[in-house]
């Protein structure tokens, strides 16, 4: 029988990459969106997560939910406004697709989502593992309310499946442009002392992970989603030089310049998490990219 997969955050860059994935596959996919889509073979439902709407026959066939939802959090600033709306933009969309199970039936079992490596912080050199305890900063509090709302869907006998995704590799969009503009025009430099630890992953090891969460309904609690060779900040600006056939010559951008122009924010790009992939690679997950080399010289070879 065909699997029906529902997918929040569909349009952003992975939830796009990983319906085209999906659909080569034979599953068949809808999306919560908050406006039409425009692939044929993706039936959309429209839902408002501020205004609480949705629309109530997005769950009808589906059996498997994918939360993939939520504000960018570098995309702006983070003021209290602004840290108020990353929140309850992965908190109160879960909920409400919740609210609408229990008082509907359907065939939902499963849900898959998203969370993120920001939930450890900046814990230097140490090398971080599921149990790891989460870090004292807004990062982290947005990664413990995001998970604590996704497992109220125990409550309704659901598996559940979440993935604390690490800086994902694409150069469509996401922290890989950001890296690669400036070395580009030739101003390309490491961040702060460039020591600290970059928990990445190439895109495809990422939709290749949900797709072998779907496969195996057995899986189940908290994974990290990162390639099993960390690297440093210094590292991989180097290794995307190299790729780009272009010199590093302007120095490290200082901490205090980015502390100043970001703010708090300053934690994501100078913050040191050296994360593990060894529990999902005891459940049997082979990554396509596990080095840094392998990864760039697919993305820009």
């Amino acid at each position: 029988m065909q699997k029906h997969i529902l997918l929040t955050g569909g349009s952003g860059l992975i939830g796009g990459d990983l319906t085209k994935l999906l659909l080569a596959q034979g599953y068949k996919v809808s999306h919560l969106s908050r406006s039409p889509g425009k692939d044929p073979r993706v039936k959309s439902y429209l839902w408002d997560v501020h205004k609480g709407e949705i629309d109530e026959a997005c769950i009808d066939g589906a059996d498997t939910i994918i939360h993939l939802a939520g504000e960018g959090v570098a995309d702006k600033r983070w003021t209290n406004k602004r840290k108020q709306e990353l929140v309850e933009s992965r908190t109160k969309s879960i909920r409400l697709i919740y609210e609408l199970l229990r008082k509907k039936a359907h065939k939902i079992n499963t849900v898959i989502s998203a969370s993120a490596t920001g939930y450890y912080g900046d814990r230097g050199d140490i090398l971080l593992t599921e149990d790891s305890k989460p870090a004292d900063d807004f990062l982290a509090e947005c990664c413990i309310a995001w998970e604590k709302a996704v497992d109220e869907g125990e409550e309704l006998g659901l598996r559940i499946v979440k993935f604390r995704t690490g800086v994902v590799l694409n150069k469509k969009g996401g922290a890989l442009p950001q890296l690669a503009n400036p070395i580009k025009w030739y101003v390309g430099s490491a961040l702060g002392d460039g020591k600290q630890w970059i928990p990445w992953i190439h895109w495809h090891d990422v939709v290749r992970l949900y797709l072998y969460a779907i496969m195996h309904n057995k899986l189940a609690g908290t994974f990290n989603m990162v390639a099993p060779v960390p690297v440093t900040n210094e590292e991989m600006t180097s290794a995307v030089a190299k790729y780009l056939h272009k010199p590093l010559w302007a120095p490290k951008v200082p901490a205090f310049v980015l502390d100043t122009l970001l703010g708090e924010m300053s934690t994501i790009v100078l913050g040191s998490t050296k994360v593990s992939p060894q529990k999902i690679e005891e459940t049997g997950f082979k990554f396509e990219f596990p080095e840094l080399d392998s990864a760039l010289k697919e993305i820009y070879g």
